[in-house]
């Protein structure tokens, strides 16, 4: 019979892996903690309009990639293709914005997009993103940033380039289309199938068209930037002077208009210099609330996909990462000794400490060598004469050192916890 293999577009996290997806973990959840972000996790699965309305019906996400099906019940229902729609759609339902504005939320949560598989691109992937609900002002755009620029500090990444752009508002965006538009439509029959649906609804949306003959074709496009009204063109001016204070070097990339709808204002990338890949993305989207229900609400948030950081984690400072190895390994030799071994080792690990014991009965030749294999920092072995004299010895596996000591929770724990 053969092994059943795990479905294209997803992966197995073994072992040896995911101590540095918590090492991420730990120091992402750490970081936002500090700037009083707190956890928040949503459903797997949403009704299907919840990402219609938010992220957009003339996005990819929602015209190729998202998986959805009917339930028992003959609803509408897709798996989360990103965050912030889930996040925002339970801000409304209970309540949230009734709490101290600004309201921060951040998760740590898996993403499912019937991707093209291939190298950064996985059709079951996993985020760490924020969103600062409440907040209009270009602070909180600045803000989000640093966070952005901090995560990749923290975790001594290098080689990280900043991209910003502005894509303005309803207000002045409109004019701008026209524009577009206008200078689409002169070649709209060479551009894909795609972009000529695009062309009435979201003529933006072509912009950020990946086929080559559609990049070519928007070479000398009109910028966004030239046609932001009077609030826009300062707000974005303060987010940039403002970064500039903070010694954050960026670049102005007017082609950045990322793949969701719900964008207005600041848009913001950060690009893995190496592999040109972008590893983090966010903006501002003030409009995203009041479109799924709720009152108009300004926000701002990101999200930096898990699997990329994890390979450029690696890359940096993957040999510095180490896996949790053992305190203590307790070898038996014999029933009573075993029970105390039994005994010895619950008592520790109620103490914190990482104890390993035997589970297949070996002999004491073999659990000698296994203490080895895994790396075991520290070895007390519990045989007859030990369990007789209440004397047993905590050796040092690496330099061999022995202290002797009380066969005593307490007193071996000091051994342990001194050396």
């Amino acid at each position: 019979m053969n092994i059943i293999q795990r479905p294209k577009g997803t992966k197995d996290l073994l072992p040896e892996d995911t101590y540095k997806l918590q090492y991420i973990e730990r120091k992402a959840s750490r970081l936002l903690e500090n700037y009083g972000f707190k956890e928040i996790r949503v459903p797997v699965f949403e009704h299907t309009e919840l990402f219609n309305r938010g992220v957009g019906e003339t996005t990819d996400v929602v015209q190729k990639e998202m998986y959805t099906f009917e339930d028992k019940g003959g609803r509408s229902i897709t798996l989360r293709p990103e965050g912030t729609a889930g996040a925002v759609r339970a801000y409304l339902e209970n309540g949230m914005a009734s709490r101290p504005t600004p309201v921060k939320l951040w998760y740590n949560m898996a993403m499912y997009r019937y991707e093209n598989v291939q190298k950064g691109r996985l059709r079951e992937f996993h985020q760490i993103g924020l969103e600062l609900l409440g907040s209009s002002s270009y602070l909180a755009d600045v803000e989000t940033i640093l966070i952005g620029k901090r995560i990749f500090n923290t975790l001594g990444i290098q080689n990280i380039k900043v991209n910003l752009n502005s894509i303005g508002c309803p207000k002045c965006r409109g004019e701008y289309q026209k524009v577009l538009r206008e200078f689409i439509g002169k070649n709209l029959d060479q551009y894909c199938d795609d972009c000529k649906s695009r062309f009435e609804k979201n003529p933006m949306r072509i912009l950020d068209c990946k086929q080559e003959k559609c990049k070519k074709l928007n070479v000398g496009a009109p910028q966004m930037l030239d046609y932001l009204c009077e609030e826009c063109k300062e707000h974005f001016e303060n987010v940039k002077s403002t970064l500039k204070a903070q010694n954050v070097n960026f670049d102005i990339d007017s082609g950045i208009v990322r793949g969701l709808d719900y964008y207005t204002k600041t848009v913001f990338e950060f690009i893995d210099e190496k592999s040109g890949l972008t590893a983090l993305g966010g903006g501002r989207y003030d409009g995203l609330v009041e479109e799924i229900g709720g009152v108009p609400t300004p926000a701002v948030g990101f999200a930096t996909g898990v699997e990329r950081l994890m390979e450029m984690v690696d890359e940096a400072i993957g040999e510095k990462i180490e896996d949790r190895k053992p305190d203590l390994y307790l070898v038996s030799c014999g029933k009573e000794e075993t029970k105390k071994v039994v005994e010895l080792a619950e008592s520790l690990r109620d103490k914190d400490i990482f104890v390993e014991r035997d589970l297949l009965e070996r002999s004491f030749k073999s659990q000698m060598k296994y203490a080895d294999k895994i790396e075991a920092k520290n070895l007390v072995v519990i045989g007859e004469d030990e369990l007789k004299s209440r004397i047993v010895k905590v050796k040092k596996m690496t330099t061999g050192e022995e202290f002797e000591t009380k066969l005593d929770v307490e007193e071996i724990y000091k051994i342990i916890k001194a050396i």
